[in-house]
């Protein structure tokens, strides 16, 4: 499994609704983008911005959900 697939599988166990993909990019609710690093880094980004760098996917849906 990649890391791409891997975030898919994530975000539905927490149930965060993905609005749409594109490459390595997957744009999910409340307006975020997650851009997947073939190094297994998340960008988490709002708007256009980076929020912050994720390397553990649990951290990073809990952040969105909040």
């Amino acid at each position: 499994m990649n890391a791409k697939e891997t975030l898919l599988e994530a975000l539905a166990y927490y149930k965060i609704k993905v609005e749409r993909e594109n490459d390595n990019h997957v744009f999910v609710q409340n307006n975020y983008e997650i851009e997947v690093e073939a190094n297994g880094l998340y960008k988490l980004y709002d708007d256009g911005y980076v929020v912050a760098p994720f390397n553990d996917l649990n951290e990073l849906c809990k952040f969105i959900l909040t």
